[in-house]
């Protein structure tokens, strides 16, 4: 193997397994450090630059960062359920902790001259109008309803997420001169490039929920509702109750929210009925998990076959039993069991079987091409359409996925935007803020707590049931108070300081292969990647994990260093007598509209004295 290109900024990215698996590529373990310190706006402010919402997300991310964490891998052997760190509950803790931020907000450059409309308030949009407003372009978020926010403001319930927190984390961006037009619904595409804007962002999210047409569906329509919309309803007040008996279609997020929210407006008996396997259903563990602890069953490997009505009347549902089969390549196919069809009354129905695009509003002689499920076909990584001033981000572009992917898209969409109307190649992306700082601060003394805590997870305390239950605007997670806080940040691996090799420092004494307790560093010859993953003091078999590879030492072996294991605990860069190993602080920020120093020029935390 040819040693490791470090310079590389995708490979100590890589290894930072939370960053990476971010959408936005938020420097998770640095924001958390700051939390256990204490320096909670410092901590705001690193996530502002990269996820926009810190205190939205802290409530309703869908935690890509979580699964990815190395913390469950390293208590995988010692505890039959292994838990990430608080990832998501701690950028919360930032949110709620932090002092005023109205002066750490990005100065605005002097106008352009260029405008930028942006259609939707959603997440996607509000992110471009973040990023393009402070470079001096005077952009404009449309939307046809009164507040901003798109599904974050409509159809995620209060009791997860309060008004408060919308109107706070979308005020910051208004202020920074982005103009808002609530109540302006885009009709026409071609009317709004006639206005004369010089390049168009669309943000308008999925927001067409998928109908279920078998029998029944029509006679029945007034008690069956479509689950997006009704959440909408509910949040703008129009809906106040709801049947005594409920059923939910739908194992996503969408019908995780439905079912919660109709216990709290009345619903007696809320069962969730779900075609595929509790495994299989698209909803994030944590919100099944909420949703039977708040006494809500959910009923799996069950296809709706009719809506059972009466004079008009909805009564109930009939269902098909079935199992899953899957074919040697893992494709599932549902198959009847035989059983009898249930029955299970009802007195009505929430359909949460997934979310559509829209585009009347666009007119398709633009020069806009739609390819599969209708969607924009854009650039690579661009998210430019075939109309060149027009660009698609979020939902809108790439069919329903999360916030944070919003926000990802978003940024990338910016940074197209900036290069577009300077008349620069959208193809030619500019390279992240990347930098390695020694921890070293004495011979056994760091910089960072490398000693983390033996801890497992700690739980995030919520409100009482019977309070929770019994009002739809009440939050009922109620978030790690400070104390609890620096104890779950504790359990950091501190995964973004690496552990640097200087080869030629090196005397092969392999004080670092005796004390690592990870059986991580290997002194071997060399050989290809297949061969070199079997020799090593614990063979490497995580495949999508690079190999830390050395140049020759001076015995012509090489240092192999498995990823994929190493705690960063420092322990080799303290054992070591010739300072070959350091530890380095690994810093990447994704570059943001305007070039790779506008990913942190206005935030950048200040270091302690």
């Amino acid at each position: 193997m040819q040693p490791t290109n470090t310079r590389d900024p995708a490979y100590y990215h890589k290894v930072v397994d939370c960053q990476w698996a971010c959408p936005a590529h938020t420097p998770v373990p640095e924001y958390l450090r700051l939390i256990a310190q204490g320096r909670y706006t410092d901590s705001y402010m690193v996530n502002w630059v990269a996820n926009v919402f810190p205190g939205i997300l802290g409530r309703t991310c869908d935690r890509p960062c979580e699964p990815a964490c190395r913390r469950s891998r390293v208590e995988e052997a010692i505890t039959g359920k292994p838990e990430p760190v608080a990832i998501c509950r701690l950028k919360r803790v930032a949110a709620d902790l932090k002092d005023d931020v109205s002066a750490r907000m990005p100065e605005v450059a002097p106008p352009n001259g260029l405008r930028v409309a942006c259609v939707g308030a959603g997440p996607a949009s509000l992110t471009v109008a973040r990023d393009l407003a402070p470079l001096g372009y005077a952009v404009t978020v449309f939307d046809a309803e009164a507040k901003a926010g798109g599904f974050m403001h409509q159809q995620i319930p209060r009791f997860r997420l309060p008004e408060s927190v919308i109107d706070e984390e979308t005020g910051y961006i208004f202020n920074l001169g982005v103009e808002f037009r609530p109540g302006r619904r885009i009709e026409s595409l071609r009317a709004l490039l006639d206005e004369g804007w010089d390049a168009v962002f669309v943000g308008s999210g999925a927001p067409r929920g998928r109908d279920l047409d078998i029998p029944g569906r029509k006679e029945a329509a007034a008690h069956i509702h479509i689950g997006i919309d009704w959440l909408a309803s509910v949040s703008f007040g129009h809906v106040k109750s709801i049947g005594k008996r409920v059923i939910v279609l739908g194992g996503g997020n969408t019908a995780m929210d439905c079912c919660r929210s109709a216990r709290r407006l009345g619903g007696e008996d809320v069962k969730v009925i779900v075609r595929s396997g509790f495994d299989e259903m698209k909803a994030s563990p944590w919100e099944k998990e909420d949703t039977e602890r708040e006494g809500i069953p959910i009923i799996n490997l069950h296809v709706p076959k009719a809506f059972v009505h009466e004079g008009g009347r909805l009564i109930g549902m009939t269902f098909e039993v079935v199992r899953a089969e899957y074919d040697t390549a893992g494709r599932r196919s549902l198959v009847p069991t035989g059983e009898p069809d249930p029955f299970f009354a009802c007195d009505e129905v929430l359909v949460a079987v997934g979310q559509e695009n829209a585009f009347p509003w666009i007119e398709r002689d633009l020069g806009i091409e739609f390819g599969r499920w209708d969607l924009p076909v854009l650039g690579p990584d661009s998210f430019q359409s075939t109309l060149p001033r027009v660009f698609f981000g979020g939902d809108a572009a790439l069919g329903p996925k999360n916030i944070i992917t919003a926000v990802a898209q978003g940024h990338e969409a910016a940074v197209s935007i900036d290069l577009f109307l300077q008349g620069e190649d959208v193809s030619r992306r500019p390279p992240p803020f990347t930098n390695l700082m020694s921890q070293k601060m004495g011979i056994h003394e760091w910089s960072y707590d490398n000693d983390p805590s033996n801890d497992l997870r700690y739980p995030v305390p919520w409100i009482k049931s019977t309070e929770g239950l019994a009002r739809i605007d009440v939050e009922v997670e109620l978030g790690f108070d400070a104390r609890t806080a620096f104890k779950e940040a504790s359990r950091c691996l501190n995964c973004d300081v690496q552990t640097v090799f200087a080869h030629e420092l090196c005397i092969e004494c392999d004080a670092c292969v005796d004390i690592c307790p990870m059986d991580c560093i290997t002194f071997t010859e060399n050989g290809d990647e297949v061969d070199l993953r079997q020799r090593l003091n614990a063979p490497a078999e995580n495949l999508e994990q690079a190999l830390l590879v050395s140049p020759q030492v001076k015995t012509g072996r090489v240092m192999v260093k498995d990823e994929d294991l190493c705690l960063h605990c420092g322990l080799c860069a303290e054992r070591c007598p010739t300072g070959a190993w350091d530890m380095q602080k690994y810093l990447l920020y994704t570059a943001k509209a305007g070039g790779a120093g506008a990913s942190i020029g206005c935030t950048r935390t200040k270091e302690p004295a």
